[in-house]
């Protein structure tokens, strides 16, 4: 390094108020000549000088291999009593589908699942929900169906009521204090339609000298809901039960494949809704933009409580030459629904599924199995 440089760099750096110090480094230098005539006007040569130069504050830090992190070891939290929550339970329950057929030996067959209730019966006690939604669907009534049906469903009516009745005793039986609400679906509004259709001057007819009582060819009245404090709610499908003002149960009349009835009610709904009658659970959620902000609504099914296995009438079963449905696996799914939800402020709620596979669930780390 010539004392050129260093005298030129010196210059340059004073010129400009540097100092040596705050350089970091000089990245580049050159020099070059210029020809000038000096005072006498001779010519004369002078050496000029350019630096390229960076800040001390701009040298990038030194390439560090990535290595694992160090261990943390953090005291440990003090433990705190949970306080009690605001919050208030719903259970959903769908699509029981109450019913018989009769086998070969005129052995009465159910085509509810007896496990799959017996399950769910046993979580709503450890739950002890303040609110038991029924969504319809609940009594099937195969005899009074428009489409063509084999004589082995025949005379089956009375027992699925008595069971109808034993059901909602034993919802009633699990959940003491709970609110138990029963929403028509379109197979419970059979009875009443069928009653219209075929012998409609004993429409509506009730108990002598008692106006308010349920109609006595009802579900409500048969199946005595009165009695165990169970909320009838007719008028299919323009029936419904909010839990909050975000949240409304309906049986509904959608059911498409692939589970995508959800998307549909999300589609033509407003607000959160719970469905049933698809007999398949689904979940999907929609955040909608509006005047205030965003708006997220959600659609949700829980299943049934139905046999799964063909022995309920649809669309897809189907008899042998004896009349009795042969074994089917269906698309649908058991299992029942629990919803968390405020009745105050924002009024929010979560969802959750449990699903019942064979007689068996799992929830909140406890197993429970239908008795064989």
């Amino acid at each position: 390094m010539s004392d050129n440089y260093i005298k030129a760099l010196g210059e340059a750096l004073e010129a400009r108020g540097i100092s040596l110090d705050e350089i970091g480094g000089v990245s580049k230098a050159s020099s070059y000549q210029n020809m000038y005539k000096d005072e006498n006007g001779t010519m004369a040569v002078k050496e000029l000088w350019s630096f390229q130069y960076a800040p001390v504050t701009f040298h990038a830090p030194k390439w560090e291999p990535i290595r694992p992190a160090p261990m943390q070891v953090l005291p440990p939290l003090e433990a705190k009593v949970k306080p009690a929550s605001k919050l208030k339970t719903c259970v959903i329950v769908p699509d029981v589908q109450i019913g018989y057929f009769r086998d070969i030996n005129d052995k009465l067959v159910p085509v509810h699942d007896e496990a799959a209730i017996s399950v769910a019966m046993e979580i709503i006690h450890d739950l002890q929900p303040s609110l038991i939604v029924c969504n319809g669907d609940n009594l099937d009534f195969p005899e009074l169906s428009k489409y063509r049906l084999s004589p082995a469903y025949a005379l089956t009516m009375q027992h699925a009521l008595d069971r109808a009745a034993l059901f909602a005793s034993q919802l009633r039986r699990a959940a003491p204090k709970a609110r138990i609400i029963w929403l028509a679906g379109n197979h419970e509004e059979r009875l009443p339609n069928y009653i219209l259709d075929n012998a409609k001057a004993a429409f509506g007819i009730k108990k002598a000298n008692d106006v308010s009582a349920w109609p006595v060819m009802s579900i409500p009245f048969l199946c005595n809901f009165d009695k165990y404090k169970v909320e009838y709610v007719p008028a299919y499908p323009a029936n419904d039960f909010w839990i909050n003002s975000n949240l409304k149960v309906i049986h509904g009349n959608k059911s498409k494949s692939s589970g995508s009835t959800a998307h549909m009610y999300l589609a033509s709904e407003n607000v959160s809704v719970i469905f049933g009658h698809s007999h398949r659970a689904e979940l999907a959620y929609k955040t909608r933009r509006e005047a205030n902000g965003p708006k997220t609504t959600m659609a949700a099914s829980s299943g049934c409580l139905c046999r799964v296995d063909g022995a309920v009438p649809s669309t897809n079963g189907g008899t042998d030459l004896d009349g009795r449905p042969v074994k089917l696996s269906e698309n649908w799914n058991q299992g029942i629904g629990v919803v968390q939800y405020e009745t105050t402020g924002k009024e929010r709620f979560t969802w959750q599924h449990i699903p019942i596979l064979e007689g068996w669930a799992l929830h909140d780390e406890k197993e429970y199995k239908a008795p064989v």
